[in-house]
């Protein structure tokens, strides 16, 4: 595979909160080194779902306590504050990792604002989950106290839900691309980047938004012009037939094959059906471009063709 990779990090790669945070990035720094010493240039995505709600709830929760002194927090605010608590624990444990190893690489987060189409039709329809797994009892006090969207997740308890808007653009890009080609490792567009759209001249306003980091991983890919979009998440493989007894699990999958699959409803909607359109859109974007879905634990194997799931033109 070619030299240049974007990595999107699940939710798995980061923790809950920050006690989870401070030991999983020590894991998913040992991953990243490992390609980092194979000679691999590397920008990387990750999430913030159950970060960005814990800010704002906190952020709720001041404003409750003394109106007068404190104003509400925007959410696009709530994303910028996520990336620079994450992206700074990440880079410290990266610059470690790599110190011990004897790689003399810089790494650095750039605080990333992502452009969004003000009239995406997902400001309409909110989809995306973010903070804690509540009861049903807990879901429906929040729709009653703060007039909040939320779903049930995967059967695992319900989350609020935002819009999530597709991304157009990556503002920061001459930067991120600067610092790559100069033998940086960069953080960027955590959380998805914090969405932003044209107003007025040159005023970029934040949106109530969070875009999906897969597909804001696939969007940084195209324009640093990647080799390769590596999608971690919890599983080693892509399956079809998930949880049933003629489950398969795919090593490969064409793009007509993926949008077959897309098409049968294979991929559940906030799982993993963003990363395979996210995958599948970065790999028909130009001639030799490949994406990898595989686990983070794997993500060594997996770009050495080993396991994963790759989809190419």
């Amino acid at each position: 595979m070619g030299k240049r990779v974007v990595i999107a990090l699940g939710g798995n790669a980061l923790g809950n909160n920050l006690p989870e945070q401070f030991e999983a990035v020590k894991k998913t720094s040992k991953a990243i080194v490992d390609l980092v010493e194979d000679g691999y240039d590397i920008a990387i995505v990750h999430g913030n779902g159950p970060q960005v709600g814990m800010i704002q709830n906190a952020m709720t929760e001041l404003v409750r306590s003394d109106p007068e002194r404190y104003i509400p927090c925007p959410l696009s605010v709530c994303v910028a504050m996520s990336q620079g608590y994450i992206g700074y624990d990440l880079q410290n444990e990266m610059r470690e990792e790599m110190l011990d190893r004897g790689i003399n690489k810089g790494v650095a987060t750039v605080l990333t604002q992502v452009e969004v189409d003000h009239t995406d039709p997902a400001f309409t329809q909110p989809t995306k989950p973010i903070g804690a797994f509540m009861t049903k009892e807990e879901a429906e006090q929040l729709v009653r106290e703060r007039n909040y969207r939320v779903v049930e997740d995967a059967g695992r308890g319900y989350r609020r839900v935002v819009a999530s808007p597709r991304p157009v653009s990556i503002v920061e890009i001459d930067t991120i691309e600067s610092l790559v080609s100069t033998n940086h490792i960069v953080i960027a567009c955590g959380g998805g980047g914090i969405p932003v759209f044209k107003t007025r001249g040159h005023h970029l306003k934040g949106a109530a938004a969070v875009v999906d980091k897969d597909y804001a991983a696939a969007c940084l890919a195209r324009q640093l012009n990647a080799d390769t979009l590596i999608i971690l998440t919890a599983v080693e493989k892509v399956a079809i037939h998930f949880g049933k007894p003629d489950e398969t699990w795919l090593d490969h999958m064409t793009p007509e094959e993926a949008r077959h699959y897309i098409a049968s409803g294979e991929f559940a909607p906030g799982s993993m059906l963003p990363k395979v359109q996210a995958a599948l859109e970065f790999a028909e974007s130009a001639p030799g471009r490949k994406a990898l879905i595989t686990l983070l634990e794997k993500a060594k194997d997996g770009i050495a063709g080993k396991t994963g799931t790759l989809i190419t033109a």
